[in-house]
């Protein structure tokens, strides 16, 4: 029980990376391979026209927010280039919210709160605490 004890940090940073990274990774599935970014675009489209939006804006943004999902999901899990991977999922969430804002002023945020408070939480963190991860075990093994 002491070993466990001793790593509660790392756990804590291992679930919380994973269970993020989990979140992201399925919702890019969602969007590039069963709704098909076309459908993501169509859904906003009109929305965004209305309110004046180009619709080069939205296809950039839609296809930026299902990739940096999908990749950044992906990183997340394995722990591998961590840091990068946040950022852009931060950037995501803040283009999901722009583009939320704009489709309607006041919105559901019970999706995408929980997805902020994990990710600040994962850049706020030491990350001597972050051991379980690809990027750790490859700074040990570059330093040696």
């Amino acid at each position: 029980m002491e070993t466990l004890a001793q790593h509660h940090e790392s756990i804590a940073a291992l679930i919380a990376r994973v269970f993020l990274g989990l979140l992201f990774f399925f919702q890019g599935y969602d969007a590039v391979f069963k709704i098909k970014i076309s459908n993501v675009i169509e859904t906003y489209e009109s929305s965004f026209a209305d309110k004046g939006i180009p619709r080069f804006l939205t296809v950039c943004g839609a296809w930026f927010t299902s990739y940096a999902e999908l990749i950044g999901g992906l990183f997340l899990i394995t722990g591998l280039f961590e840091y990068w991977s946040l950022s852009l999922l931060g950037l995501d969430l803040i283009v999901a919210s722009i583009g939320f804002c704009i489709v309607s002023s006041i919105w559901d945020t019970r999706h995408v709160f929980p997805r902020l408070v994990l990710l600040i939480f994962l850049l706020v963190i030491p990350p001597a605490w972050d051991h379980y991860s690809l990027d750790h075990l490859l700074s040990i093994i570059y330093k040696n």
